[in-house]
Protein backbone atom coordinates (compact mmCIF):
# COMPACT_ATOMS: atom_id res chain seq x y z
CA UNK A 1 0.00 0.00 0.00
CA UNK A 2 1.64 3.44 -0.93
CA UNK A 3 1.41 5.61 1.87
CA UNK A 4 -0.09 8.97 1.49
CA UNK A 5 1.58 12.13 0.23
CA UNK A 6 1.82 14.76 2.71
CA UNK A 7 -0.44 17.99 1.65
CA UNK A 8 1.68 20.86 0.94
CA UNK A 9 0.82 23.87 2.82
CA UNK A 10 2.17 27.52 2.85
CA UNK A 11 3.45 28.98 6.41
CA UNK A 12 4.34 33.14 6.67
CA UNK A 13 6.47 34.38 9.08
CA UNK A 14 6.74 38.07 10.10
CA UNK A 15 9.92 39.21 12.21
CA UNK A 16 10.03 42.25 14.13
CA UNK A 17 13.52 43.02 13.98
CA UNK A 18 14.63 43.95 10.21
CA UNK A 19 18.76 44.25 11.54
CA UNK A 20 18.94 40.61 12.23
CA UNK A 21 17.31 39.53 9.22
CA UNK A 22 20.50 39.59 6.81
CA UNK A 23 22.13 36.85 9.15
CA UNK A 24 19.09 34.93 9.56
CA UNK A 25 18.77 34.91 5.84
CA UNK A 26 22.67 34.40 5.17
CA UNK A 27 24.03 36.71 2.63
CA UNK A 28 22.61 36.40 -1.11
CA UNK A 29 19.85 34.42 1.33
CA UNK A 30 22.65 31.38 1.44
CA UNK A 31 20.73 30.35 4.49
CA UNK A 32 17.60 29.95 3.03
CA UNK A 33 19.10 28.35 -0.28
CA UNK A 34 20.52 25.53 1.96
CA UNK A 35 17.30 25.33 3.97
CA UNK A 36 15.22 24.81 0.42
CA UNK A 37 17.51 22.56 -0.74
CA UNK A 38 17.58 20.05 2.56
CA UNK A 39 13.85 20.30 2.99
CA UNK A 40 12.36 20.26 -0.22
CA UNK A 41 10.88 23.73 0.26
CA UNK A 42 10.95 27.26 -1.26
CA UNK A 43 11.23 30.08 0.79
CA UNK A 44 10.31 33.48 -0.50
CA UNK A 45 10.92 36.52 1.67
CA UNK A 46 9.53 40.39 1.40
CA UNK A 47 10.54 42.80 3.95
CA UNK A 48 10.04 41.16 7.24
CA UNK A 49 7.78 38.91 5.98
CA UNK A 50 8.49 35.62 5.10
CA UNK A 51 6.48 32.46 2.78
CA UNK A 52 7.69 28.73 3.39
CA UNK A 53 5.73 26.17 0.69
CA UNK A 54 6.12 22.74 0.49
CA UNK A 55 4.93 19.77 2.27
CA UNK A 56 3.71 20.01 5.43
CA UNK A 57 5.89 18.77 7.77
CA UNK A 58 9.12 20.01 6.21
CA UNK A 59 7.38 23.57 5.79
CA UNK A 60 7.03 23.33 9.86
CA UNK A 61 10.78 22.22 10.16
CA UNK A 62 12.05 25.41 8.32
CA UNK A 63 9.32 27.47 10.09
CA UNK A 64 10.49 26.17 13.51
CA UNK A 65 13.97 25.86 12.35
CA UNK A 66 14.41 29.67 11.37
CA UNK A 67 12.12 30.91 14.90
CA UNK A 68 14.81 29.30 16.56
CA UNK A 69 17.77 30.54 14.76
CA UNK A 70 16.21 33.95 14.90
CA UNK A 71 15.37 33.60 18.80
CA UNK A 72 18.98 32.77 19.11
CA UNK A 73 20.52 36.32 16.98
CA UNK A 74 17.93 38.32 19.63
CA UNK A 75 20.17 36.68 22.52
CA UNK A 76 23.94 37.43 20.51
CA UNK A 77 23.95 34.00 19.22
CA UNK A 78 25.83 33.72 15.53
CA UNK A 79 24.50 31.99 12.47
CA UNK A 80 26.33 29.87 10.18
CA UNK A 81 26.09 26.66 8.30
CA UNK A 82 26.90 24.54 11.26
CA UNK A 83 24.42 26.24 13.39
CA UNK A 84 21.68 26.20 10.73
CA UNK A 85 22.29 22.43 9.93
CA UNK A 86 21.55 22.01 14.14
CA UNK A 87 18.82 24.04 14.25
CA UNK A 88 17.13 21.88 11.47
CA UNK A 89 18.54 18.64 13.14
CA UNK A 90 16.43 19.94 16.20
CA UNK A 91 13.50 20.78 14.37
CA UNK A 92 13.20 17.72 12.40
CA UNK A 93 13.55 15.59 15.49
CA UNK A 94 11.23 17.06 17.90
CA UNK A 95 8.25 18.34 16.78
CA UNK A 96 7.69 21.71 17.83
CA UNK A 97 11.74 21.85 17.82
CA UNK A 98 12.57 24.70 20.61
CA UNK A 99 15.71 25.52 21.15
CA UNK A 100 16.65 25.29 24.58
CA UNK A 101 19.86 28.06 24.13
CA UNK A 102 20.02 27.17 28.05
CA UNK A 103 22.16 23.98 26.72
CA UNK A 104 24.77 25.94 25.47
CA UNK A 105 28.54 25.28 26.96
CA UNK A 106 30.55 29.01 27.26
CA UNK A 107 34.37 28.71 27.48
CA UNK A 108 37.00 31.20 27.41
CA UNK A 109 37.38 30.58 23.50
CA UNK A 110 34.14 30.15 22.29
CA UNK A 111 30.28 29.50 22.61
CA UNK A 112 29.59 25.69 21.59
CA UNK A 113 25.62 24.51 21.29
CA UNK A 114 24.45 21.15 20.51
CA UNK A 115 24.19 20.63 17.03
CA UNK A 116 21.59 17.61 17.48
CA UNK A 117 19.37 16.54 20.03
CA UNK A 118 21.18 13.88 21.49
CA UNK A 119 24.06 16.68 21.81
CA UNK A 120 21.63 18.51 23.95
CA UNK A 121 20.36 15.14 25.41
CA UNK A 122 24.19 14.49 26.38
CA UNK A 123 24.90 18.21 27.47
CA UNK A 124 21.90 17.56 30.24
CA UNK A 125 23.06 14.22 30.94
CA UNK A 126 27.08 15.49 31.68
CA UNK A 127 25.38 18.41 34.11
CA UNK A 128 23.12 16.04 35.84
CA UNK A 129 24.32 12.74 36.56
CA UNK A 130 27.15 11.64 38.09
CA UNK A 131 28.48 8.79 35.43
CA UNK A 132 27.52 9.29 31.52
CA UNK A 133 28.51 7.14 28.88
CA UNK A 134 28.43 8.49 25.60
CA UNK A 135 28.44 5.98 22.88
CA UNK A 136 29.14 6.49 19.41
CA UNK A 137 30.82 6.77 15.84
CA UNK A 138 33.43 9.44 15.47
CA UNK A 139 32.59 13.15 15.01
CA UNK A 140 29.38 12.70 17.05
CA UNK A 141 31.11 15.34 19.88
CA UNK A 142 31.33 12.29 22.47
CA UNK A 143 34.82 13.76 23.74
CA UNK A 144 34.10 17.24 22.81
CA UNK A 145 31.43 18.08 24.48
CA UNK A 146 32.40 16.16 27.63
CA UNK A 147 35.80 18.39 27.57
CA UNK A 148 33.77 21.36 26.95
CA UNK A 149 31.48 20.59 29.87
CA UNK A 150 34.39 20.11 32.08
CA UNK A 151 36.32 23.10 31.28
CA UNK A 152 32.68 25.28 31.92
CA UNK A 153 32.61 23.93 35.01
CA UNK A 154 35.79 24.22 36.23
CA UNK A 155 35.93 28.26 35.19
CA UNK A 156 32.50 28.36 37.18
CA UNK A 157 34.37 26.82 40.42
CA UNK A 158 31.59 23.86 40.09
CA UNK A 159 34.71 21.35 40.55
CA UNK A 160 38.82 22.02 40.94
CA UNK A 161 40.35 19.49 38.80
CA UNK A 162 39.82 18.21 35.21
CA UNK A 163 41.45 14.53 34.81
CA UNK A 164 41.57 13.37 31.18
CA UNK A 165 42.32 9.53 30.29
CA UNK A 166 42.43 7.36 27.30
CA UNK A 167 44.10 3.43 27.47
CA UNK A 168 47.55 3.15 25.80
CA UNK A 169 46.01 0.04 23.78
CA UNK A 170 49.72 -0.66 22.27
CA UNK A 171 51.49 -0.09 25.97
CA UNK A 172 52.52 -3.72 26.17
CA UNK A 173 54.16 -4.22 23.03
CA UNK A 174 55.34 -1.18 20.82
CA UNK A 175 55.17 1.77 23.40
CA UNK A 176 58.64 1.22 24.55
CA UNK A 177 60.05 1.09 21.10
CA UNK A 178 58.52 4.86 20.63
CA UNK A 179 61.90 7.70 21.36
CA UNK A 180 61.37 9.36 24.24
CA UNK A 181 60.76 9.43 28.05
CA UNK A 182 57.65 7.96 29.31
CA UNK A 183 55.70 11.46 28.24
CA UNK A 184 56.90 11.49 25.31
CA UNK A 185 55.63 7.93 24.41
CA UNK A 186 52.58 8.19 25.81
CA UNK A 187 51.70 11.90 24.29
CA UNK A 188 50.42 10.56 20.79
CA UNK A 189 47.65 8.52 22.32
CA UNK A 190 46.56 11.20 24.70
CA UNK A 191 46.93 14.02 21.36
CA UNK A 192 42.93 14.59 20.93
CA UNK A 193 42.14 15.44 24.47
CA UNK A 194 44.81 18.06 24.20
CA UNK A 195 43.19 19.31 20.65
CA UNK A 196 40.03 19.65 21.88
CA UNK A 197 41.66 21.78 25.48
CA UNK A 198 43.15 24.23 23.11
CA UNK A 199 40.10 24.99 21.71
CA UNK A 200 38.40 25.94 24.38
CA UNK A 201 40.73 27.82 26.90
CA UNK A 202 44.01 29.98 25.54
CA UNK A 203 47.02 28.38 25.12
CA UNK A 204 48.77 29.59 27.85
CA UNK A 205 45.90 28.71 30.26
CA UNK A 206 46.13 25.19 29.18
CA UNK A 207 49.54 24.89 29.99
CA UNK A 208 48.81 26.52 33.25
CA UNK A 209 46.80 24.59 34.89
CA UNK A 210 48.38 21.59 33.81
CA UNK A 211 51.68 22.90 35.11
CA UNK A 212 49.29 23.69 38.52
CA UNK A 213 47.58 20.27 38.43
CA UNK A 214 44.17 21.70 37.66
CA UNK A 215 44.24 19.52 34.36
CA UNK A 216 45.48 16.19 34.42
CA UNK A 217 45.99 14.20 31.04
CA UNK A 218 47.62 11.10 31.98
CA UNK A 219 47.23 7.15 30.38
CA UNK A 220 44.67 4.85 32.17
CA UNK A 221 47.08 2.94 34.16
CA UNK A 222 48.47 6.38 36.11
CA UNK A 223 44.64 6.18 37.78
CA UNK A 224 45.10 2.63 39.45
CA UNK A 225 45.03 3.66 43.54
CA UNK A 226 43.84 6.96 43.29
CA UNK A 227 40.75 8.70 44.55
CA UNK A 228 39.42 11.54 42.52
CA UNK A 229 37.24 14.09 44.34
CA UNK A 230 36.18 17.25 43.27
CA UNK A 231 36.90 16.91 39.87
CA UNK A 232 35.71 15.97 36.18
CA UNK A 233 37.36 13.10 34.93
CA UNK A 234 36.78 11.82 31.00
CA UNK A 235 37.52 8.45 30.18
CA UNK A 236 38.14 8.53 26.04
CA UNK A 237 38.56 5.54 23.78
CA UNK A 238 36.28 3.37 26.55
CA UNK A 239 35.81 0.51 24.26
CA UNK A 240 39.79 -0.04 24.59
CA UNK A 241 39.57 -1.02 28.01
CA UNK A 242 39.48 -4.49 29.59
CA UNK A 243 36.57 -4.95 32.14
CA UNK A 244 39.46 -4.75 34.94
CA UNK A 245 40.48 -1.94 33.23
CA UNK A 246 37.03 0.06 33.33
CA UNK A 247 36.16 -1.29 36.93
CA UNK A 248 39.22 0.05 38.32
CA UNK A 249 38.20 3.62 36.76
CA UNK A 250 34.72 3.99 37.36
CA UNK A 251 35.84 3.06 41.58
CA UNK A 252 38.27 6.37 41.24
CA UNK A 253 34.97 8.13 41.85
CA UNK A 254 35.90 10.37 45.04
CA UNK A 255 33.26 13.13 46.78
CA UNK A 256 31.67 15.86 44.63
CA UNK A 257 32.79 14.50 41.18
CA UNK A 258 32.00 13.08 38.00
CA UNK A 259 32.46 11.23 35.09
CA UNK A 260 32.12 10.74 31.49
CA UNK A 261 33.48 7.48 29.37
CA UNK A 262 33.30 7.40 25.59
CA UNK A 263 33.79 4.90 22.93
CA UNK A 264 32.77 3.36 20.54
CA UNK A 265 31.99 0.04 20.28
CA UNK A 266 32.17 -0.78 16.62
CA UNK A 267 36.32 0.69 16.77
CA UNK A 268 37.34 -1.99 19.89
CA UNK A 269 41.02 -2.31 19.22
CA UNK A 270 41.64 -5.04 21.99
CA UNK A 271 43.57 -8.36 21.38
CA UNK A 272 41.38 -10.87 19.71
CA UNK A 273 39.81 -12.79 22.50
CA UNK A 274 39.72 -10.09 24.54
CA UNK A 275 36.62 -9.12 26.02
CA UNK A 276 35.75 -5.22 26.30
CA UNK A 277 35.47 -2.89 29.45
CA UNK A 278 32.66 -0.62 27.87
CA UNK A 279 30.25 -3.94 27.29
CA UNK A 280 30.61 -5.07 30.31
CA UNK A 281 30.12 -1.88 32.45
CA UNK A 282 26.84 -0.94 30.34
CA UNK A 283 26.08 -4.36 31.27
CA UNK A 284 26.48 -4.57 34.56
CA UNK A 285 25.34 -1.03 35.09
CA UNK A 286 22.32 -0.84 33.47
CA UNK A 287 19.57 0.72 35.49
CA UNK A 288 21.97 2.08 38.29
CA UNK A 289 21.24 5.68 39.96
CA UNK A 290 22.76 8.36 39.00
CA UNK A 291 24.06 6.47 35.58
CA UNK A 292 22.99 7.70 32.65
CA UNK A 293 23.77 6.51 28.96
CA UNK A 294 23.62 8.27 25.23
CA UNK A 295 23.99 6.94 22.02
CA UNK A 296 24.84 8.38 19.36
CA UNK A 297 24.38 7.53 15.52
CA UNK A 298 25.62 8.72 12.66
CA UNK A 299 23.06 11.28 12.20
CA UNK A 300 25.07 12.99 14.96
CA UNK A 301 28.04 13.11 13.06
CA UNK A 302 29.19 17.41 12.90
CA UNK A 303 32.33 16.70 10.89
CA UNK A 304 32.53 16.84 7.37
CA UNK A 305 29.50 15.43 5.84
CA UNK A 306 31.01 12.99 4.05
CA UNK A 307 31.94 11.59 7.38
CA UNK A 308 28.65 11.05 7.91
CA UNK A 309 27.98 8.75 4.71
CA UNK A 310 31.45 7.37 5.99
CA UNK A 311 30.17 5.85 8.92
CA UNK A 312 26.92 4.82 7.27
CA UNK A 313 28.92 3.11 4.13
CA UNK A 314 31.05 0.91 7.15
CA UNK A 315 27.93 0.38 8.94
CA UNK A 316 25.70 -1.51 5.52
CA UNK A 317 29.16 -3.15 4.66
CA UNK A 318 29.24 -4.40 8.36
CA UNK A 319 25.47 -5.90 8.09
CA UNK A 320 26.18 -7.44 4.81
CA UNK A 321 29.32 -9.67 6.06
CA UNK A 322 27.03 -10.44 9.05
CA UNK A 323 24.55 -11.37 6.98
CA UNK A 324 26.72 -13.70 5.02
CA UNK A 325 28.37 -14.78 7.41
CA UNK A 326 24.81 -15.91 9.76
CA UNK A 327 23.57 -17.65 6.04
CA UNK A 328 27.06 -19.37 6.00
CA UNK A 329 26.87 -20.51 9.12
CA UNK A 330 23.35 -21.82 8.74
CA UNK A 331 24.10 -23.47 5.19
CA UNK A 332 27.25 -25.11 6.95
CA UNK A 333 24.49 -26.49 9.92
CA UNK A 334 21.90 -27.79 7.93
CA UNK A 335 24.89 -29.82 5.83
CA UNK A 336 26.04 -31.14 8.98
CA UNK A 337 22.36 -32.25 9.65
CA UNK A 338 22.40 -33.74 6.34
CA UNK A 339 25.04 -35.85 6.85
CA UNK A 340 23.96 -36.83 9.84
Amino acid sequence: MTPPRESAITVQMQFDDNSLLPELFGERDRNLERIEEKLGVALVSRGNRLMISGADGNAEVARNALDNLYRGLQRGHAVDTATLDAALRHAAASGKGRWEHGDDIHTKKRRISPRSPNQADYIRALRNYDLVFGLGPAGTGKTYLAVATAVDMLMSGQIERIVLSRPAVEAGERLGFLPGDLKEKVDPYLRPLYDALYDMLPGDQVMKRIASGEIEIAPLAFMRGRTLARSFVILDEAQNTTPVQMKMFLTRLGEDARMAVTGDLTQIDLPAGAECGLEDALATLDGTEGVATVQFDDSDVVRHPLVARIVRAYDRRDHQRSTRRAASRAKADDERRSRS
